[in-house]
């Protein structure tokens, strides 16, 4: 008669099955997490809720730096096309936030308009205000690159002493028509907002004038949380010559370190990234070895979107719980009638206190809790009393998604991955480079000769025929162990020296032939220099002799 009770249980803890990445996001979110969120005002201290735009919309890469960093510069090399409302110049000329996305046609859609349409993922901007809004545009063009990722090109942050996050002072000349022409908006909450939905963070810093205000120190400190997405740009490098370029990475490195509170060494990418003629061609080699790491790192970005979004959901989720306990305690230690205004000044100013508390409790990672002053700050405008106190079902629901449901969610994005082609952004400066004489390592290392008639090899087969003789062939050919006496020579790893012989010994017959152990020795000489290894021997390089060989 109570074995209904037995199908409950094992309801609650089946994992839901879902259709898709997206779907199963979309639903953990309205039906698990968001009811815990909304029950201890989650949304007015942290950020707003969710929609189905947030988990449906492309890759976004956010662009931040000082101005006259190359923001939209950047952006044109990646698009090799003008976008709208686009302006370049050495004064501050971006004075709105910016979301370049894909559209048939082009055109700008205004902030208003577009924090209304459902299918874009920028409706809850909205709480920002007209002051914000008035500077938010949507710039749409037909481009390849924008197929797969959106751009959000941000103000130049002002440089010099002293400088203030907050829109909302009132600031003097060129300042206050740059910042607050229709009234003031909160320009760190408004990064915060783009840093916990974007894929990529990139910061931007000028080689030439290598400076950060206490503005844009702020602004990259109200990126915490999100270190994971950063990568950073040393941009316009070829102005400085390759001494002082060391000098200005070293103390780029050593003004990051103070401000971004991370064990990990941030990536720096170095390059110029304009269509402009190098000034200093110097390092050119570095440039663009540079700049296709960049590109790669930004291309992988539609492959692990879903991912992205699994892991910002826990983040999330991770904090809303903490909130609820935050919130909950806060509620129980209030009086029921007197003495209330004094109980919670005198509980806000002990909230470190109960972060300590909850932190024992619940046992709790320190670096879950939200920052202590901006909670303070937060809770001085609440009413304490009208707080929610602790319910576990809340919480539960939130526990078994994170035990049970994400785990399922996390197999069926392998599954998505191997089911679909692997997606890449391609077109624009992605497409400039992948063939021809101007790819990144072209006609260098085991690429050398690949236009050429002649076997690359033999203009040096001559000096590795003189110790081919010396190590006594048996007709025609060395043995593997006297090929290796001299192979080793070279000092390299036995495992390189492994996969240069699987490369050399074309004919698989555990011996070389004079031809072969000339390759290997080429092959030796490429690694020598720097170069990394084919992973199959190029057509170009099989011996002559050995080109009618079937694979």
């Amino acid at each position: 008669m109570f074995s209904w009770l037995g199908t409950d249980d094992r309801r609650k803890k089946d994992p839901e099955v879902f259709q898709t990445v997206s779907d199963g996001l979309k639903k953990l979110y309205k039906t698990k997490l968001l009811p815990l969120e909304e029950s201890y005002k989650f949304h007015e201290f942290h950020s707003p809720a969710l929609e189905d735009a947030d988990f449906d919309n492309k890759p976004m890469v956010l662009l931040v730096g000082q101005y006259s960093t190359g923001k939209t510069s950047f952006i044109r090399y990646l698009l090799e096309q003008d976008f709208p409302g686009m302006r370049i110049g050495p004064e501050p000329t971006t004075d709105s936030f910016i979301a370049v996305m894909h559209g048939d046609t082009e055109g700008v859609i205004p902030g208003n308009a577009l924090v209304v349409d459902p299918k874009k993922p920028f409706r809850k901007l909205n709480a920002f205000g007209n002051a914000f809004l008035n500077r938010f545009v949507c710039a749409q063009l037909p481009n390849p690159v924008l197929e797969s990722i959106s751009v959000i090109d941000t103000p130049g942050i002002l440089s010099g002493e002293k400088q203030r996050i907050s829109r909302d002072e009132e600031l003097s000349g060129y300042s206050c028509l740059h910042r607050c022409p229709y009234g003031g908006y909160d320009f760190a909450a408004v990064l915060e907002w783009f840093a916990e939905r974007v894929d990529r963070i990139i910061l931007l810093f000028d080689a030439h004038k290598l400076d950060i205000s206490d503005e844009f120190s702020e602004v990259i400190k109200a990126l915490k949380n999100h270190e994971d997405k950063i990568r950073v740009v040393l941009n316009k490098a070829d102005q400085i010559e390759t001494q002082q370029l060391m000098r200005v990475y070293g103390a780029l490195m050593w003004s990051l370190g103070k401000i971004v509170n991370t064990p990990e060494v941030i990536r720096v990418y170095i390059g110029s990234f304009w269509s402009h003629p190098l000034l200093i061609p110097d390092n050119r080699k570095l440039f663009e070895a540079e700049e296709q790491d960049l590109f790669k790192d930004i291309q992988s970005l539609p492959r692990n979107a879903a991912l992205r979004k699994l892991n910002d959901l826990i983040k999330r989720a991770r904090l809303a719980k903490v909130h609820a306990y935050i919130i909950s305690a806060l509620k129980k230690e209030m009086p029921s009638v007197f003495g209330k205004e004094n109980k919670k000044k005198e509980l806000i100013a002990s909230l470190g206190d109960i972060y300590k508390r909850i932190e024992r409790e619940h046992q709790i990672s320190p670096g879950d809790f939200p920052n202590l002053k901006k909670m303070q700050d937060q809770l001085q405008a609440q009413d304490l009393n009208k707080f929610q106190p602790l319910k576990p079902k809340l919480l539960e629901a939130v526990d078994d998604m994170l035990a049970n449901d994400i785990a399922g969610l996390m197999v069926l994005v392998r599954q998505e991955e191997t089911q679909r082609p692997n997606p890449v952004v391609k077109g624009g400066a992605f497409d400039g480079t992948l063939d021809g004489p101007f790819g990144h390592g072209y006609g260098e290392g085991a690429g050398e000769g690949i236009d050429e008639a002649e076997w690359v090899v033999a203009r040096d087969k001559p000096a590795y025929d003189e110790i081919f003789y010396t190590l006594s062939p048996v007709n025609g050919k060395v043995t593997g162990a006297n090929a290796k006496k001299e192979m080793v020579k070279s000092k390299l790893p036995n495992t390189v020296l492994g996969k240069i012989w699987k490369l050399a010994d074309i004919d698989k017959d555990g011996m070389l032939d004079d031809e072969e152990f000339a390759l290997a020795n080429h092959l030796i000489k490429v690694k020598l220099e720097g170069h990394e290894l084919p992973s199959e021997l190029p057509a170009h390089l099989v011996p002559p002799s050995k080109r009618k060989i079937p694979e």
